[in-house]
């Protein structure tokens, strides 16, 4: 029945429902904003703007073939609207034009009411609200930036939207079994998962504490995250939570990891999940362990991150070392399967754990070398667990002397696990 009764409803009332509703909640939303302003220096609120949108109803209707009427309202609004501005700067000088544009876009939803979507509509009042709210919010976040902010935003963009749709899907060769943008999209994925840790760590979690500190970094690097822990532990800082958190950074490595695979190879995906699950729930509670349980009362007030891992992701060096890294791999991996087959892989696997294994891992989830996934999986899992043998020494060799016997009982308990996946 309700159906019924909408359908029987005019569509012309309809939308100069919609119009006038919209229009009246942009112009409360301006009410509310310049409650404390005097009325002389505002331009107009609830009945300004609720008018504006009913005029500029009427007139697209009058003729919204030639639309000349609105045109001709538009442009007399416009002169009014830029008479205020005058006065408003000689008289009060103030110089914001947001209302102006507010006034501009309210003039403009009766045409969006009838030839966009209703939820476009909705969308653009709801961003005319928000945008309308969070100017002190806004001032705020921008002096966060420093000069070199959006400098990294737009090497981001000419990385994923400029370079990569130009390069070519073809392999480069029979020995380098991948192509130009198979290798490019690589870089491009792992660069945005550092840049969004990136993005978090400074902007959202400045101040963070030693845990948060294990859970965005290890979206970085796990590798370099424990070496500044372990260096942190040396200040007296956090006591065992310093080993909680190097095992967030750990969890984050296998979340980022499995992102990976799903991205490039769904099937060794699906072949890895049993196993991450596990290694993730037994990092999990070591770092609950250490964090929960068997914390340490130490000092807890200097826990910030250290300056050095606020930089920028997306140096080109580092972009040039992870392109080298993978050239070199993929050469290896071919040279290898190719003389000793999957027994090579494996040991091929186990010692590039001392270097970047991402490049190695990328090889292994795009390359077409002729490998059951179980032996790709076998692989990935060799090189994580060589990985976290070298994490383990930098942790020993780093860290504060009282911590060390803990590292080497719960690092030994993650690769003694990495070796019996391997085995079964």
């Amino acid at each position: 029945m309700y159906t019924n009764l909408l359908h029987d409803i005019p569509s012309p009332l309809t939308h100069f429902l919609l119009v006038a509703v919209f229009s009246l909640l942009i112009g409360l939303e301006q009410r509310r904003h310049f409650i404390n302003e005097t009325i002389e220096t505002v331009f107009g609120t609830d009945r300004t703007f609720t008018l504006i949108g009913i005029a500029g109803f009427i007139l697209y209707i009058i003729s919204p073939e030639d639309l000349l009427p609105y045109i001709g309202g538009g442009a007399l609004i416009g002169a009014l609207l830029g008479i205020y501005y005058f006065q408003k700067m000689q008289m009060h000088q103030k110089f914001g034009m947001t209302s102006l544009v507010t006034a501009i876009i309210t003039y403009s939803l009766a045409p969006l009411v009838y030839t966009q979507p209703k939820w476009l509509v909705l969308l653009i009042v709801v961003c005319v609200l928000i945008v309308s709210e969070i100017k002190e919010s806004l001032l705020s976040f921008s002096k966060k930036f420093d000069n070199t902010e959006f400098l990294t935003l737009a090497k981001f963009l000419i990385l994923a939207g400029v370079i990569l749709p130009l390069l070519p899907d073809v392999p480069i060769s029979a020995t380098l079994n991948f192509s130009p943008y198979k290798f490019w999209l690589a870089i491009v994925i792992i660069s945005a998962i550092s840049y969004v840790s990136y993005l978090l760590r400074k902007f959202v979690f400045p101040d963070k504490g030693i845990l948060l500190t294990g859970l965005l970094g290890g979206l970085y690097s796990s590798t370099a995250t424990i070496v500044i822990l372990a260096r942190k532990s040396k200040e007296n800082v956090s006591g065992n939570r310093i080993i909680g958190a190097m095992f967030l950074a750990i969890t984050m490595m296998y979340i980022r990891l499995f992102i990976l695979a799903a991205i490039f190879n769904m099937a060794v995906a699906i072949e890895l999940l049993p196993y991450f699950i596990v290694f993730v729930i037994l990092t999990i509670l070591i770092a609950v362990y250490f964090s929960i349980v068997k914390k340490t009362s130490t000092n807890t007030k200097n826990e910030i991150l250290p300056k050095e891992t606020h930089q920028n992701p997306l140096e080109f060096k580092t972009a040039l070392v992870f392109g080298c890294l993978f050239i070199l791999f993929a050469l290896l991996t071919g040279f290898v399967i190719g003389h000793y087959g999957a027994q090579g892989t494996q040991t091929l696997a186990f010692m590039v754990g001392v270097t970047d294994i991402d490049p190695f891992i990328l090889n292994l989830f795009q390359g077409k070398w002729n490998l059951d996934i179980m032996v790709i999986s076998m692989a990935v899992l060799n090189a994580i667990t060589s990985n976290n043998l070298l994490k383990m020494i930098y942790a020993l060799t780093l860290s504060e002397k009282s911590l060390r016997k803990e590292i080497f009982i719960s690092f030994s308990i993650l690769i003694v696990a990495g070796i019996v996946a391997v085995l079964i």
